[in-house]
């Protein structure tokens, strides 16, 4: 039993059938290459998982691979996996492989420093390897070995399908620009691309990069799914995902819905609400998804972690029809003992302040942006200055406000606009003073695709900063976009500290995170196996770069809940592990949020999450 949990013990008795086999027409004739994206949290990688596994099982050679920078493969199979080729030995023809960024990249640097070492100064050497630090040239080591991929006559020759588990949306779509970025930079010159390092390595690649782009753009080889939830957040970005993807000639494109809640027949309140609303979003599609092939996966009590549960997935469709044993069948619930707060308490405690800089993050999918957003305007209702904003290339934040309150500004880090903005800049006045030729070459540079990294950098160092005088909510993209930018901040650092020196008095960003006093980091997860580990994993790298994270969230939580549903009632008892693992273990303050009937949407729904005071936790059988 669950340490400080009250004990009442609920015996339950529930009948299981099974529906026929599913169709999965996503892996119908499926291509060499399948890459699943959607939204963080849709569970492409136990989709990806699952895949993998049926497509092993029908005598097929199968590579499985993570360019998630937050990949949780190796933990679905129970093994560990890494940036090496792996045998899934439970499974045969079955291989995965997890490209580390971290590895890549120091991989990456020394093929590019080795060659100069013995030939230059120590503190020449030491100055090529801090100009390789940044998440550029993590960004292009993943890269390479993404591509090297897709172009490998190896992998070709000893693989008939190689499954992509990719990174959040945003993240995604990036990567698969850069094939076709890196080639037209290559193509057009490189000029003094100072950010880039390792600009020799780029052209040795230019013509792996061209395969690349063919073999994206080959519906013959290339197959794009996209994984969303019954969920119009969910929705809405695969329906923007398509048409990105689209445009960059990634036009053989299916759909899968996952977790559907099945229609049980009981009359639980959470479990009608839940199943309405799904089956409203599913019934108003946009035409674009309406158009492309579609699987539906139902909802399946189990946590996705082993063989038989991924072997369940795409196969067979577990719907719950028995009933709770006991008096009335109506869950019993007790207040928590296990320390757990509430939302209104956290944001009680961040208003004594009166300003500074507060954190959501976490793996994608948890409600980083509806914790942030329910922050805002609770702060904003009290009369405090509040500016939210958000780092995350697929986050919207107005979907989620549905009407602008007073004392509340809202903005968003757009890559695209915060680049522009720095090409202006930069043109505008180190430009001025160039003749034709140098301003040409000064526009050549800043056509790479790593300014970009500069731009959205000095954007999220200047919301930093603002903290000093006013609340700053960042809501953070998925849990690697987010280290890749907190690794360019560290870069920063150093760089000043190296350029002024250990005794000189200054103030960088990161300094500015690492200060408990300025920076609230606020990690949102869900009570399930994978986004506890990936959140615990997060709070170790925040923790080696000086920063503590001041709070955990635990949202959506179905144990909070007093459902009666026999599925939904199965997976609340999964959480109580996760629940308590959280509390005891990884955070200084918790809070619990239960999952609502309603997506929490528009500012009266998210006065909600941060009015409600009562907490309740499902009692262990």
């Amino acid at each position: 039993m669950l340490r400080r949990l009250r004990l009442r013990l609920l015996l339950t008795r529930t009948l299981f059938t099974r529906t026929e086999t599913m169709t999965t027409t996503f892996l119908t004739e499926a291509p060499r290459y399948v890459f699943l994206t959607g939204k963080g949290g849709v569970g492409k990688t136990s989709i990806a998982c699952a895949s993998a596994l049926t497509l092993a099982r029908q005598g097929r050679r199968v590579l499985l691979v993570s360019t998630d920078p937050a990949s949780n493969v190796g933990q679905v199979f129970g093994l560990s996996i890494g940036n090496t080729i792996t045998e899934i030995a439970a499974v045969p023809g079955l291989d995965a492989l997890e490209i580390d960024p971290e590895e890549a990249a120091e991989a990456y640097r020394e093929r590019i420093v080795a060659p100069v070492r013995g030939l230059l100064p120590e503190a020449d050497v030491r100055l090529v390897e801090e100009q390789l630090s940044g998440a550029c040239t993590t960004e292009i080591a993943s890269f390479n070995e993404f591509t090297g991929l897709l172009t490998d006559g190896t992998v070709a020759a000893a693989y008939d399908h190689v499954i992509f588990d990719t990174a959040p949306t945003g993240h995604t779509i990036r990567l698969l620009q850069l094939p076709g970025s890196w080639t037209d930079f290559l193509n057009e010159g490189a000029g003094d691309a100072s950010c880039l390092g390792p600009l020799a390595g780029l052209e040795r690649q230019r013509t792996v990069y061209a395969e690349a782009v063919a073999a994206l753009g080959d519906p013959t080889r290339t197959r794009l799914v996209l994984i969303t939830r019954a969920q119009q957040g969910a929705v809405a970005e695969i329906e923007r995902t398509h048409a990105e993807l689209a445009a960059l000639g990634l036009r053989e494109q299916r759909v899968v819905v996952n977790g559907v809640l099945p229609d049980s027949g009981t009359d639980d309140e959470l479990a009608a609400a839940i199943y309405a609303r799904e089956q409203g979003v599913l019934a108003d599609l946009p035409q674009v998804l309406r158009d492309l092939p579609t699987d539906i996966v139902t909802l399946k009590s189990a946590n996705m972690v082993g063989l038989d549960a991924l072997g369940a997935l795409l196969d067979d469709s577990e719907v719950l029809t028995g009933v709770v044993d006991g008096d009335d069948g109506a869950a019993r619930v007790v207040d928590s003992d296990l320390g757990l707060g509430d939302l209104a308490s956290l944001v009680d405690a961040l208003a004594e302040q009166g300003h500074g800089l507060v954190m959501t993050m976490g793996k994608g999918g948890v409600g980083k942006t509806t914790i942030a957003a329910a922050i805002a305007v609770a702060l904003a209702e009290r009369g405090l200055p509040v500016h939210l904003t958000t780092t995350d290339p697929a986050a919207h934040l107005t979907d989620a406000l549905d009407e602008s309150l007073p004392n509340l500004e809202i903005s968003r880090i757009d890559p695209e606009v915060e680049t522009a903005r720095y090409r202006e800049t930069i043109l505008r006045t180190k430009g001025a003073t160039l003749d034709d030729a140098g301003r040409a070459g000064l526009e050549e540079d800043l056509r790479s695709p790593c300014t970009e990294e500069i731009a959205v950098f000095q954007a999220f160092s200047k919301v930093v900063n603002e903290g000093r005088r006013r609340f700053v909510i960042i809501d953070t993209a998925p849990t690697g976009h987010t280290l890749l930018l907190l690794d360019a901040t560290g870069s920063y650092h150093r760089d000043v500290q190296r350029q002024r020196g250990s005794s000189a008095s200054f103030t960088t960003p990161m300094m500015r995170l690492q200060d408990r006093d300025h920076t609230k980091v606020i990690i949102v997860t869900l009570a399930e196996a994978t986004p506890v580990l990936e959140a615990a994993e997060l709070q170790a790298d925040l923790r080696r770069a000086g920063i503590e994270p001041w709070a955990w969230v635990i949202n959506s939580s179905l144990a909070a809940t007093a459902t009666t549903h026999p599925l939904l009632r199965r997976r609340a008892r999964t959480e109580l592990t996760q629940i308590a693992h959280v509390v005891d273990v990884h955070a200084a303050r918790a809070a619990i949020i239960p999952l609502r009937k309603q997506e929490p949407v528009g500012v009266l729904a998210l006065r909600d999450l941060t009015t409600a005071r009562r907490v309740v936790v499902l009692a262990n059988a």
